[in-house]
Protein backbone atom coordinates (compact mmCIF):
# COMPACT_ATOMS: atom_id res chain seq x y z
CA UNK A 1 0.00 0.00 0.00
CA UNK A 2 1.24 3.52 -0.51
CA UNK A 3 2.57 5.79 2.01
CA UNK A 4 2.92 9.38 3.12
CA UNK A 5 6.91 10.65 2.10
CA UNK A 6 8.39 12.00 4.65
CA UNK A 7 11.47 14.55 3.57
CA UNK A 8 14.96 15.32 5.31
CA UNK A 9 15.07 18.75 3.38
CA UNK A 10 13.58 21.75 5.94
CA UNK A 11 11.84 23.49 3.09
CA UNK A 12 9.51 19.94 2.09
CA UNK A 13 8.43 20.10 6.02
CA UNK A 14 5.18 21.27 4.83
CA UNK A 15 4.42 20.45 1.38
CA UNK A 16 2.39 23.08 -0.41
CA UNK A 17 -0.20 21.98 -2.09
CA UNK A 18 0.33 18.53 -2.88
CA UNK A 19 1.26 15.53 -0.92
CA UNK A 20 3.79 12.16 -2.47
CA UNK A 21 3.01 8.48 -1.38
CA UNK A 22 5.72 5.57 -1.99
CA UNK A 23 4.57 2.39 -2.90
CA UNK A 24 7.43 0.41 -2.47
CA UNK A 25 5.90 -3.17 -3.93
CA UNK A 26 5.14 -1.55 -6.99
CA UNK A 27 8.40 0.70 -6.61
CA UNK A 28 6.20 3.72 -7.68
CA UNK A 29 5.88 7.22 -6.21
CA UNK A 30 2.73 9.72 -6.58
CA UNK A 31 3.05 13.62 -6.50
CA UNK A 32 -0.32 14.65 -5.75
CA UNK A 33 -2.17 17.98 -6.50
CA UNK A 34 -4.43 18.12 -3.27
CA UNK A 35 -5.21 21.77 -3.56
CA UNK A 36 -9.21 21.26 -5.37
CA UNK A 37 -11.39 21.60 -7.16
CA UNK A 38 -8.77 23.48 -9.43
CA UNK A 39 -5.56 22.60 -7.61
CA UNK A 40 -3.86 26.37 -7.99
CA UNK A 41 -0.06 26.42 -7.72
CA UNK A 42 1.52 28.48 -5.76
CA UNK A 43 4.85 30.16 -5.92
CA UNK A 44 6.86 28.22 -3.16
CA UNK A 45 4.89 25.14 -4.74
CA UNK A 46 7.38 25.56 -7.82
CA UNK A 47 10.30 25.42 -5.75
CA UNK A 48 9.03 22.60 -3.86
CA UNK A 49 8.32 20.63 -6.83
CA UNK A 50 12.14 20.76 -8.04
CA UNK A 51 13.06 19.81 -4.68
CA UNK A 52 10.79 16.56 -4.55
CA UNK A 53 11.74 15.19 -7.86
CA UNK A 54 15.55 15.73 -6.90
CA UNK A 55 14.87 13.64 -4.26
CA UNK A 56 12.89 10.90 -6.01
CA UNK A 57 15.50 11.00 -8.32
CA UNK A 58 17.86 9.95 -5.64
CA UNK A 59 15.69 7.22 -4.15
CA UNK A 60 16.70 3.45 -4.71
CA UNK A 61 12.58 2.20 -4.03
CA UNK A 62 11.05 4.30 -6.70
CA UNK A 63 10.84 3.47 -10.29
CA UNK A 64 8.66 5.23 -11.75
CA UNK A 65 7.16 9.14 -10.85
CA UNK A 66 3.34 9.78 -11.35
CA UNK A 67 1.80 13.20 -10.84
CA UNK A 68 -1.59 13.15 -10.55
CA UNK A 69 -4.61 15.34 -8.91
CA UNK A 70 -6.98 15.31 -6.92
CA UNK A 71 -10.52 16.15 -7.97
CA UNK A 72 -11.66 16.65 -11.35
CA UNK A 73 -9.19 19.54 -12.50
CA UNK A 74 -5.40 18.22 -12.71
CA UNK A 75 -4.77 22.06 -12.73
CA UNK A 76 -6.04 25.91 -14.00
CA UNK A 77 -2.64 27.09 -13.65
CA UNK A 78 -0.67 29.38 -10.92
CA UNK A 79 -1.82 31.62 -8.54
CA UNK A 80 -1.78 35.00 -10.36
CA UNK A 81 -1.31 37.34 -7.60
CA UNK A 82 1.63 35.68 -6.84
CA UNK A 83 3.85 36.80 -9.92
CA UNK A 84 2.93 40.18 -8.73
CA UNK A 85 4.23 39.72 -5.12
CA UNK A 86 7.41 37.46 -6.15
CA UNK A 87 10.93 39.35 -7.18
CA UNK A 88 11.68 39.34 -11.07
CA UNK A 89 15.00 36.95 -9.77
CA UNK A 90 12.49 34.39 -8.07
CA UNK A 91 10.18 34.57 -11.43
CA UNK A 92 13.02 33.99 -13.77
CA UNK A 93 13.81 30.38 -12.18
CA UNK A 94 10.09 29.37 -12.35
CA UNK A 95 10.99 27.65 -16.20
CA UNK A 96 13.87 26.06 -13.86
CA UNK A 97 11.83 24.94 -11.44
CA UNK A 98 9.07 23.21 -13.98
CA UNK A 99 11.61 21.53 -15.55
CA UNK A 100 12.02 19.41 -13.13
CA UNK A 101 10.28 16.31 -14.68
CA UNK A 102 13.01 16.48 -17.52
CA UNK A 103 16.44 16.59 -15.75
CA UNK A 104 14.47 13.62 -13.48
CA UNK A 105 16.38 10.31 -14.34
CA UNK A 106 13.17 8.47 -13.90
CA UNK A 107 10.01 7.75 -16.25
CA UNK A 108 7.59 10.73 -14.92
CA UNK A 109 4.15 10.33 -16.17
CA UNK A 110 1.34 13.13 -16.13
CA UNK A 111 -2.45 11.89 -15.81
CA UNK A 112 -4.58 14.70 -17.13
CA UNK A 113 -8.10 15.21 -16.52
CA UNK A 114 -10.52 18.39 -16.70
CA UNK A 115 -8.10 21.43 -16.54
CA UNK A 116 -4.54 21.43 -17.53
CA UNK A 117 -4.05 25.02 -17.89
CA UNK A 118 -0.44 27.40 -17.54
CA UNK A 119 1.63 25.83 -14.76
CA UNK A 120 -0.36 22.60 -14.76
CA UNK A 121 0.19 22.20 -18.81
CA UNK A 122 3.68 23.46 -18.46
CA UNK A 123 5.09 20.91 -16.04
CA UNK A 124 2.99 18.34 -17.84
CA UNK A 125 4.95 18.91 -20.87
CA UNK A 126 7.90 18.43 -18.53
CA UNK A 127 6.75 15.02 -18.14
CA UNK A 128 7.76 12.07 -20.63
CA UNK A 129 4.61 10.80 -21.17
CA UNK A 130 0.94 12.21 -20.62
CA UNK A 131 -2.47 10.09 -20.42
CA UNK A 132 -5.57 12.54 -20.77
CA UNK A 133 -9.50 11.84 -20.54
CA UNK A 134 -12.25 12.87 -22.36
CA UNK A 135 -12.49 15.99 -20.38
CA UNK A 136 -8.90 16.80 -20.65
CA UNK A 137 -8.01 20.69 -21.60
CA UNK A 138 -5.03 21.93 -22.30
CA UNK A 139 -4.36 25.43 -22.70
CA UNK A 140 -1.73 28.72 -22.17
CA UNK A 141 -4.11 31.95 -21.30
CA UNK A 142 -1.43 33.91 -20.52
CA UNK A 143 -1.96 36.28 -22.85
CA UNK A 144 -5.34 37.27 -21.19
CA UNK A 145 -2.91 38.37 -18.80
CA UNK A 146 -0.64 40.50 -20.76
CA UNK A 147 1.99 37.81 -20.13
CA UNK A 148 3.34 35.18 -22.22
CA UNK A 149 4.09 31.65 -20.61
CA UNK A 150 7.34 31.77 -18.75
CA UNK A 151 7.77 28.26 -17.77
CA UNK A 152 8.81 26.43 -20.73
CA UNK A 153 5.05 25.92 -21.95
CA UNK A 154 5.35 27.55 -25.27
CA UNK A 155 8.80 26.02 -26.05
CA UNK A 156 8.11 22.70 -25.50
CA UNK A 157 4.74 22.85 -27.43
CA UNK A 158 7.05 24.16 -30.43
CA UNK A 159 9.24 21.33 -30.87
CA UNK A 160 5.90 19.38 -30.10
CA UNK A 161 3.60 20.74 -33.40
CA UNK A 162 5.24 23.52 -34.51
CA UNK A 163 5.17 27.25 -34.70
CA UNK A 164 1.62 27.18 -36.36
CA UNK A 165 0.20 25.59 -33.91
CA UNK A 166 1.89 27.20 -31.20
CA UNK A 167 1.10 30.38 -32.63
CA UNK A 168 -2.70 29.66 -32.78
CA UNK A 169 -2.78 28.20 -29.44
CA UNK A 170 0.02 30.77 -27.35
CA UNK A 171 -1.13 33.89 -29.07
CA UNK A 172 -5.01 33.26 -28.74
CA UNK A 173 -5.07 31.70 -25.86
CA UNK A 174 -6.60 28.77 -27.14
CA UNK A 175 -7.89 25.55 -25.51
CA UNK A 176 -6.48 22.39 -26.89
CA UNK A 177 -9.08 19.49 -26.20
CA UNK A 178 -8.01 16.07 -25.39
CA UNK A 179 -8.55 14.55 -28.67
CA UNK A 180 -6.45 17.39 -30.44
CA UNK A 181 -3.83 17.32 -28.11
CA UNK A 182 -3.74 12.95 -28.94
CA UNK A 183 -4.06 13.64 -32.84
CA UNK A 184 -0.85 16.51 -32.08
CA UNK A 185 1.61 14.22 -30.56
CA UNK A 186 0.92 16.22 -27.51
CA UNK A 187 -0.40 13.48 -25.45
CA UNK A 188 0.57 9.82 -25.00
CA UNK A 189 -2.73 8.30 -24.67
CA UNK A 190 -6.51 9.10 -24.17
CA UNK A 191 -8.84 7.35 -22.10
CA UNK A 192 -12.77 7.35 -20.97
CA UNK A 193 -12.57 9.87 -17.57
CA UNK A 194 -12.96 6.78 -15.63
CA UNK A 195 -10.12 4.96 -16.76
CA UNK A 196 -7.60 7.60 -16.21
CA UNK A 197 -6.37 5.67 -13.09
CA UNK A 198 -6.67 2.07 -14.88
CA UNK A 199 -4.52 3.32 -17.25
CA UNK A 200 -1.95 5.29 -15.37
CA UNK A 201 -1.46 1.80 -13.44
CA UNK A 202 -0.78 -0.34 -16.84
CA UNK A 203 1.82 2.44 -17.59
CA UNK A 204 3.91 2.04 -14.97
CA UNK A 205 3.61 -1.63 -14.89
CA UNK A 206 4.66 -1.76 -18.41
CA UNK A 207 7.57 0.70 -17.90
CA UNK A 208 9.03 -1.66 -14.48
CA UNK A 209 9.54 -4.42 -17.22
CA UNK A 210 12.03 -2.65 -19.05
CA UNK A 211 15.44 -2.30 -17.97
CA UNK A 212 16.39 0.94 -15.46
CA UNK A 213 19.67 2.02 -16.75
CA UNK A 214 18.21 1.44 -19.95
CA UNK A 215 15.36 3.40 -19.61
CA UNK A 216 17.17 6.03 -18.00
CA UNK A 217 19.84 6.25 -20.89
CA UNK A 218 17.03 6.63 -23.26
CA UNK A 219 15.16 9.33 -21.81
CA UNK A 220 18.69 11.19 -21.73
CA UNK A 221 19.45 10.59 -24.79
CA UNK A 222 16.16 11.65 -26.31
CA UNK A 223 16.03 14.70 -24.37
CA UNK A 224 19.76 15.47 -24.97
CA UNK A 225 19.42 15.13 -28.78
CA UNK A 226 15.76 16.48 -29.20
CA UNK A 227 17.01 19.74 -30.98
CA UNK A 228 20.49 18.70 -32.13
CA UNK A 229 21.06 17.96 -36.02
CA UNK A 230 20.59 14.23 -37.12
CA UNK A 231 24.32 13.23 -37.54
CA UNK A 232 25.03 13.80 -33.62
CA UNK A 233 21.69 12.63 -32.58
CA UNK A 234 22.92 9.45 -34.49
CA UNK A 235 26.69 10.23 -32.91
CA UNK A 236 25.16 10.37 -29.37
CA UNK A 237 23.10 6.93 -30.00
CA UNK A 238 26.33 5.23 -31.06
CA UNK A 239 27.86 6.36 -27.73
CA UNK A 240 24.55 5.60 -25.50
CA UNK A 241 24.18 2.06 -27.24
CA UNK A 242 27.94 1.60 -26.82
CA UNK A 243 27.86 2.05 -22.97
CA UNK A 244 24.93 -0.45 -22.38
CA UNK A 245 26.27 -2.70 -24.63
CA UNK A 246 28.88 -3.26 -21.32
CA UNK A 247 25.85 -3.57 -18.37
CA UNK A 248 24.78 -6.66 -16.96
CA UNK A 249 20.85 -5.82 -17.96
CA UNK A 250 21.84 -5.63 -21.96
CA UNK A 251 23.42 -9.31 -21.14
CA UNK A 252 20.75 -10.45 -18.91
CA UNK A 253 18.29 -9.43 -21.51
CA UNK A 254 19.78 -11.15 -24.83
CA UNK A 255 20.24 -14.64 -22.56
CA UNK A 256 16.39 -14.40 -21.80
CA UNK A 257 15.36 -13.56 -25.49
CA UNK A 258 17.04 -16.88 -26.22
CA UNK A 259 16.07 -18.65 -22.97
CA UNK A 260 12.70 -17.70 -23.81
CA UNK A 261 12.15 -16.28 -20.16
CA UNK A 262 11.73 -12.70 -18.80
CA UNK A 263 14.35 -10.78 -17.95
CA UNK A 264 15.45 -10.10 -14.12
CA UNK A 265 16.96 -6.96 -14.99
CA UNK A 266 19.24 -5.28 -11.94
CA UNK A 267 19.49 -1.50 -13.34
CA UNK A 268 23.56 -2.34 -13.55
Amino acid sequence: MPSPMTFTDPRLKALDGFHVEIDEATQRADIILDRPPYNIVSMPQRDQFRLVFEALDEDERVRVIVIRALGEHFSSGGNIKGFMEASPEHVSKLAWNIASPTRCTKPVIAANRGYCFGVGFELSLACDFRIVTDTTQYALPEQKLGQIPGSGGSARLQMMVGITRTKDIVMRSKRISAQQAFDWGIATEKVADADLEKATDALVAELLTFSPMAQRTAKKLLNDSEDSTLSIAIELEGHCYSRLRQSHDFKEGVEAFHEKRKPAFKGC
